[in-house]
């Protein structure tokens, strides 16, 4: 019998890989209040990690401000250029890089696909020592949906010539669990994000870990081995 190819890992970025969550949050708070956008911190932390088109769609649908092309496309400008201004914050999170020198020496596929754009994904990758011309990474500008659809998800599987319901998916928001059972994979949760263990589980998480150190020290719950 032959053996079993090794696990596919595709990770999620902002508070998987790096510490960048609350970044995002503040980036979002400062874009919408430039705007005049009024929207509790909250209310903007739990939209984290979802399509950034569909993220201000919803965020503007609560506040019942109208939604116009131009004022979305100018929340993102604002949110790029205020997420820039902390780059020099963001910090890979506990474990990560060594989770992924782990899966690297062990000839265990991994990527990246984030729902930010490159233009936000870039400050995180440089912090994580990834290279995108080498490493693969999935950004939001590449697919036509982003979470909780499975696109990203979808396209990082096939970047590695990977089968997707053969892959894990790991994430820290419930939205990266949803597009993981859209694509029909397994899910992984972190709680390095600040969602709760319960949420993820019901999201769809089959294991949740506190970060990626914590991953790390239990792979092999979650790593097939050839």
């Amino acid at each position: 019998m032959p053996a079993p190819a090794p696990t596919t890992f595709l990770f999620d970025l902002d508070g998987t890989l790096v510490d960048s969550v609350y970044q995002h949050v503040l980036a979002w708070k400062q874009a919408l209040d430039a705007d005049g956008i009024p929207l509790s911190v909250w209310r903007i932390h739990r939209k984290i990690g979802m399509s950034g088109g569909l993220f201000t769609n919803i965020l503007l649908r609560e506040t019942g401000i109208d939604i116009t092309p131009e004022r979305i496309e100018r929340l993102h400008r604002l949110h790029a250029e205020a997420y820039g201004r902390q780059a020099t914050q963001i910090r890979p999170l506990p474990g990560s890089i060594e989770l992924l020198a782990y899966l690297t020496e062990n000839r265990i596929p991994w990527a990246i696909a984030t729902s930010g754009r490159m233009e936000t994904a870039r400050h995180n990758l440089v912090a994580l020592g990834v290279d995108p011309d080498v490493t693969p990474v999935i950004t939001r500008d590449m697919v036509k949906h982003a979470k909780p659809d499975p696109d990203l998800f979808l396209a990082a599987a096939d970047k590695l010539g990977a089968d997707i319901e053969h892959s894990i998916v790991v994430g820290d928001s419930i939205w990266d669990l949803l597009a993981a059972r859209r694509a029909r994979s397994l899910g992984v949760g972190l709680l390095s994000g600040g969602y709760g263990q319960e949420e993820l589980e019901r999201a769809g998480a089959f294991r949740v870990y506190e970060d990626p150190a914590d991953l790390l020290r239990h792979i092999d719950e979650v790593a097939a081995r050839a």
